[in-house]
């Protein structure tokens, strides 16, 4: 795939104008895993990391996996308007940079974001022209299997998260797409999600994300 050029030809028609691209799901249907194989594949998308008030779990990687930051910095940067979208999930704040999306734009290239079906409600009245894609697991006994493989949750906290995920999957008739994540077929779920994105760019009325 080719990266976006953001220069107008002689006719003033863009040729291929900039994506936001918003990857949501429940809890544990591998939006990272999806992510980093994108990464690791050298497409040339404009990975914007979320920030994150929660504490960083074995193996994940500040500004990498999330920007691990203190309540206060995250306050601090809220109040001056800095995040383009943020929500309290599970009593931590997440929240997504605002600065980094608009910069990417307006270079022309497409961004990616990875939120919550929560966060990727409020970027929607915020920026309806996004283009969003549900990740959604086989089946929430699924799900199920790969949260407790994770060894990260209570049992408390493995019934809310089913709960939630099972709410969150209600909401895939507000998305643009959905590809679903079929475990050891992670391959696939890229291959769909790169086919998308190549369908946007050949739209006769292309999206144009203003932010």
């Amino acid at each position: 795939m080719n990266s976006p050029e953001s220069e107008t030809n002689s006719t003033g028609y863009h040729s291929a104008n900039p994506l936001l691209i918003v990857v949501s799901g429940p809890s544990g249907v591998g939006k990272d895993a999806i992510l980093h194989r994108l990464k690791e594949r050298g497409y040339p998308f404009e990975y914007v990391t979320t920030a994150t008030t929660r504490s960083q779990r074995k193996k994940e990687k500040h500004s990498v996996d999330y920007h691990f930051m203190p309540v206060k910095e995250f306050q601090e940067l809220l109040e001056s308007g800095g995040f383009l979208e943020h929500a309290n999930v599970y009593g931590n704040w997440y929240g997504v940079p605002r600065d980094p999306v608009k910069q990417a734009l307006f270079k022309g290239k497409d961004v990616i974001l990875k939120v919550d079906v929560q966060g990727a409600a409020s970027i929607k009245k915020i920026v309806p022209e996004a283009l969003f894609i549900f990740i959604a697991p086989p089946s929430l006994e699924e799900l199920a299997d790969r949260l407790r493989r994770r060894y990260t949750e209570t049992a408390s906290d493995l019934e809310l998260r089913l709960k939630t995920a099972s709410d969150e999957m209600q909401q895939i008739c507000k998305f643009d797409y959905v590809v679903t994540n079929v475990s050891n077929k992670i391959d696939a779920a890229i291959e769909n999600i790169l086919a998308i994105v190549a369908a946007e760019k050949c739209r006769t009325h292309p999206r144009r994300v203003d932010i």
